[in-house]
């Protein structure tokens, strides 16, 4: 085991005035949804274009939710990547409607655009396109092929605040976004999450969803007029997310240089293929991702068990969702989607957080080299 300290693949950065205002919202004793939510409704929708925001408890809650206004439900399909957490199919079966799975893009991971339109067929109401590790998806192709058919998109960007395509900010634009702030996410409320919505009327409709169906009346009584769910954020998370949206900037660029820095020291020997560089400087970094060489895919768990004696934690996003026992007995099989199967497979999530030193790359980068080493029968000094 390594005298180390250990390094988590992820840690959430939270400084002593965030600390201090949570106190001081728990101090207050209006601790649920109240004025800090709507601080931080007001502050997300000023630097997303003045476009609605509204607060949920998750990213989760946000995608079922926006499905739910779009008014998507049994008998329609809804186009999705199989190289997600199992959440963006989950919401698509909560509301009755069934999940149509489409390809990877080798190169870019994400959903792959070339054959969504393949997928398409009448019953088809919407896409859930998925910025996996923070790289978007090619935004002017995507809305393209949703404006030809006439869908609803419904953006799964839980992992890309502070992303951008071009010189526009993700959520700036576009139909509906989800964002997580999940405490893993580049940006966190502990947990939580929130939808950019298109104008009053849906955010209105919104905040009758996140809340069981409730409208209040000015006599102080109220109506319900439709279901709804239990999905409101609370004041002392909120005052987190206001914390972290003064540094979310400040982390995304650290991410970045420990990014670059990974490219920088990886050993290209060992037969890793890299992320995507992400030239364009799209993207946030939300994790680094490289895949297993071929002839260690099949011992992933002991490569994760070898990086741990070393005191570095490995995780794995995401196995191929399709291949879970709940979307086989919908009909899914191995071999359905060969280039989702084979990241899923191969993927490793290593270490890269902003508290990060560049020396703790280096030694992420050595540790790999050593648990390579050390399941492919040779030594490392």
């Amino acid at each position: 085991m390594s005298a180390l300290p250990f390094l988590p693949f992820t840690r959430p950065s939270i400084d002593e005035q965030t600390i201090a205002e949570v106190g001081a919202v728990l101090r207050s004793g209006w601790i649920t949804t109240g004025p800090k939510c709507q601080a931080l409704e007001a502050a997300l929708s000023q630097r997303l274009g003045a476009r609605p925001v509204r607060l949920v408890n998750s990213g989760t809650a946000a995608l079922e939710l926006g499905l739910r206004l779009c008014g998507i439900g049994p008998g329609d399909e809804v186009i999705t990547t199989p190289l997600s957490w199992v959440a963006t199919a989950n919401v698509v079966l909560a509301v009755g409607a069934t999940p149509v799975f489409v390809d990877t893009d080798a190169r870019t991971r994400n959903i792959d655009l070339e054959q969504i339109e393949r997928a398409i067929t009448p019953r088809t109401r919407a896409l859930i396109p998925v910025d996996l590790a923070g790289l978007p998806v090619d935004r002017d192709r995507l809305y393209a092929l949703a404006h030809k058919h006439g869908l609803r998109v419904i953006e799964d960007a839980a992992q890309s605040f502070g992303a951008r395509w071009g010189a526009r900010e993700i959520g700036s634009f576009g139909d509906l976004v989800s964002f997580s702030f999940h405490p893993n996410k580049n940006m966190t409320t502990s947990e939580g999450g929130c939808l950019v919505l298109n104008n009053e009327d849906e955010a209105l409709r919104f905040e009758q969803l996140r809340l069981q169906g409730v409208i209040r009346l000015a006599d102080g009584g109220m109506e319900v007029p439709q279901w709804g769910a239990k999905a409101n954020l609370t004041d002392v998370a909120a005052a987190i997310g206001l914390g972290q949206l003064r540094q979310v900037d400040a982390f995304n660029q650290r991410r970045r240089v420990l990014a670059q820095r990974y490219f920088a020291c990886w050993d290209a020997a060992l037969g890793f293929e890299l992320p995507p560089q992400d030239r364009a400087g799209h993207g946030n970094w939300h994790m680094f991702q490289p895949l297993l060489p071929r002839d260690l895919a099949a011992r992933r768990g002991e490569f994760i068990a070898a990086m741990r004696e070393q005191g570095i934690g490995v995780g794995v996003h995401y196995p191929a969702m399709h291949l879970f026992q709940l979307f086989r007995a919908r009909g899914y099989a191995p071999g359905d989607f060969p280039v989702a199967e084979d990241i899923g497979a191969r993927t490793i999530t290593l270490p890269l957080f902003p508290t990060m030193d560049n020396v703790d790359v280096d030694r992420v980068c050595a540790a790999v080299a050593r648990a390579c080493a050390a399941l492919r029968g040779a030594t490392i000094q």
